[in-house]
């Protein structure tokens, strides 16, 4: 098994955490554009906890958080921008640290009706660009359809760094494990097992449903003969309808606390899991959790 790796957590939710502005429809963006010295501090809180993996604050530089107009303008210059903020914060870290470039879903988190294949790649392709010179490795975020993930595999054949993908899973505890589309994850991961990829991570889903997609990620790599990342950022959401809104109202969280978060992430590590972090409501106290874990890991061996 490979040696385990800690991510980050939920830049946006650790944003309004510190202070940041944080509202709908700019969601981390806000921070991005008004007070950029949050984005840093949130950076920086996850790394002295332990991350070894910092993630760009690009996910709301897209038309549905930012608007057509402010995204045409400002858009890929944002991305940069905090491309340019997560490498300075890892640069200047005590430890190393990697950065993440993120593609986000171009057209809202869970809406995978709302998708549109030439769009999003004019979307993600610019994202790309603007964030390529300045991360170590790239991971595309909570996608939710075979329709996206083939999307974002067309844009990662463009580099050699680590491209990894995050489905976002159907909070529903189900057999076969699904995404948000009601498409099974191993269809999911079949589409793209022979492209470009070099891990398959699972996000913003609650950490009930995680280990039933480790496990069918097991079966499908298994039957393939590959090695891959396997990653996993579970949210503190409540669970997620199919019919959300993202931009009409803050998503209620239920306080998973960090040891009952430790707990999920054990079965995670002995199902596969080599990257481990934390996504919405998962804060640099969970981080910290993890990372002692890892450490008592180390020295056990």
């Amino acid at each position: 098994m490979k040696s385990l790796t800690i991510l980050d957590g939920g830049m946006g939710r650790e944003l309004k955490r510190i202070g940041a502005p944080f509202s709908q429809p700019l969601w981390s963006a806000q921070a991005l554009i008004e007070a950029p010295e949050f984005v840093t501090q949130a950076h920086l809180n996850f790394i002295e906890s332990g991350a070894e993996i910092i993630t760009v604050n690009s996910y709301a530089c897209v038309p549905f958080h930012l608007g057509d107009a402010l995204y045409d303008e400002k858009g890929s210059t944002l991305a940069t921008h905090a491309a340019i903020l997560a490498k300075d914060a890892a640069v200047n870290a005590k430890q190393d640290v990697l950065v993440a470039g993120s593609l986000p879903p171009p057209f809202g988190s869970y809406r995978p009706d709302l998708f549109q294949p030439v769009r999003a790649k004019e979307i993600l392709t610019a994202l790309f660009a603007a964030q390529d010179d300045y991360v170590d490795l790239w991971l595309a975020e909570s996608i939710a359809s075979i329709k996206e993930a083939l999307v974002v595999q067309s844009i990662f054949k463009q580099t050699q760094k680590p491209c990894h993908y995050a489905f976002t899973l159907s909070d529903e505890v189900s057999s076969p494990s699904t995404l948000r589309s009601g498409e099974s994850v191993c269809d999911a991961i079949e589409a793209i097992i022979t492209g470009k990829i070099e891990g398959i991570f699972f996000n913003c889903s609650i950490p009930e449903v995680m280990e039933q997609a480790l496990q069918a990620t097991n079966d499908i790599l298994k039957k393939h003969n590959i090695t891959l990342d396997i990653g996993v950022f579970a949210n503190s959401f409540a669970p997620i309808s199919q019919d959300h809104q993202a931009n009409d109202n803050m998503q209620g969280c239920r306080d998973v606390s960090p040891e009952q978060y430790f707990e999920y992430a054990k079965r995670w590590r002995y199902l596969g899991a080599n990257i481990i972090g934390g996504c919405c409501g998962i804060w640099p106290s969970h981080i910290k959790m993890l990372s002692k874990w890892k450490k008592s890991l180390l020295t056990a061996t």
